[in-house]
């Protein structure tokens, strides 16, 4: 039912758009005029402002006429860098890539275009449809910003569908994990690395003691742990005063990703003692964990449009965060669809028009599922 053609060439136009996070304003202008000649009525907020970017989570509602609750539709604007200067190549078998020096921008763009593209399907054939609510947040990529400052009052949905995963459609997550970041500093004490070493307390050593002492890599099942960047020192002939190391925890329960974390300050406090050196320790929360029962409505709708398609469905764990850890925290359940990107964050990252297509395709029957059409007047 869906225009194969015009899905190409709509993706292709928005790859070329530069929209990294807290700079998207183009993709925002090209979604607000996109939903407004679709009929919805928009609104964009000021979390770009809040943050210091240049544009907001760009808000839309589309009134339906079949009975039954609104649901909602969510891909996120941003993209990772490189992200400047994009071009869409059109393979040969169907594949769209990069021209190899940015990112194609299919995170999240397949999703973008997937939404949009049902909702023009369902409009040129005159489709019921229920009420259609679409979120477009910016920042998704940087830990969830964009929704983190989002006023959720203004949503009606109760149930979601967040366009926001790899591998092939018809794959859903239902169950993701919490995300702590944390950053150690190591305070020690400065002193000449030839005339005086004795008489300093070198921070990058004290760090190094710690790191040996906290466990890394999948520490058990269901977490990860990784301490991705390590800072210290000003000079080669100087006993270095501070060091700073910056890590996150992933785990599928949030508590566990708490207690871990203890066990982590734990570590440094023990080793900054026995250095007689001294620590400063921050964390913060960029998504909390959460799983959606298998026979939620939410998740039943989804199998039902997969099967009427043909369409192979597969329910999954993921280990990455994505918007809607924001919307179950918000009281709205939710699943992360998959909607043809693969190889994400990397200059190979792809999409395929057949996959694009079938989520497109998957979407219309969302947006058009249950309820009895109301009396026209």
């Amino acid at each position: 039912m869906v225009n194969k053609e015009r899905i190409i060439k709509e993706f292709c136009r928005l790859v070329s758009i530069d929209s990294i996070s807290f700079k998207e304003r183009g993709m925002a202008d090209a979604m607000i005029q996109a939903l407004e000649e679709l009929g919805f009525e928009v609104e964009e907020d000021g979390a770009g402002g809040y943050y210091g970017g240049n544009c907001g989570n760009v808000y839309g509602f589309l009134q339906g006429n079949v009975d039954g609750p609104p649901l909602l539709f969510s891909a996120h604007l941003d993209t990772v860098e490189p992200g400047l200067g994009k071009n869409a190549v059109m393979q040969e078998d169907g594949t769209i890539t990069s021209d190899g020096t940015t990112v194609l921008g299919a995170d999240d763009l397949s999703g973008l275009v997937s939404v949009l593209e049902a909702v023009r399907t369902i409009k040129e054939l005159g489709l019921p449809h229920r009420s259609i609510e679409v979120l477009f947040p910016i920042a998704e990529e940087v830990y969830l910003k964009g929704t983190e400052v989002f006023d959720f009052s203004r949503i009606k949905a109760r149930e979601a569908y967040v366009l926001d995963l790899d591998g092939p459609v018809g794959r859903a997550a239902i169950q993701a994990p919490t995300v702590l970041s944390f950053t150690v500093k190591i305070l020690g004490k400065a002193s000449h690395a030839g005339f005086a070493p004795e008489q300093g307390i070198n921070a990058i050593a004290v760090a190094a003691r710690a790191i040996t002492g906290i466990r890394q890599g999948r520490v058990e099942d269901g977490m990860t742990v990784n301490i991705g960047i390590i800072e210290g020192g000003k000079a080669r002939n100087i006993v270095s005063e501070e060091c700073t190391l910056r890590g996150e925890v992933r785990s599928l329960e949030h508590g566990r990703a708490m207690a871990e974390i203890g066990l982590i300050e734990a570590v440094v406090r023990e080793v900054t003692q026995q250095y007689q050196a001294k620590y400063e320790f921050e964390t913060s929360i960029g998504c909390l964990a959460y799983e959606i029962a298998k026979d939620h409505p939410v998740v039943t709708r989804f199998k039902k449009a997969c099967e009427e398609l043909n369409c192979p469905m597969e329910l999954v764990t993921t280990f990455g965060g994505s918007d809607n850890n924001n919307f179950v925290k918000n009281g709205i359940t939710g699943i992360v669809l998959a909607c043809g990107m693969n190889q994400v964050h990397s200059c190979k990252e792809y999409t395929e028009v057949q996959e694009l297509i079938k989520c497109s395709s998957i979407l219309v029957r969302l947006m058009t599922d249950s309820g009895q059409t109301k009396e026209q007047p």
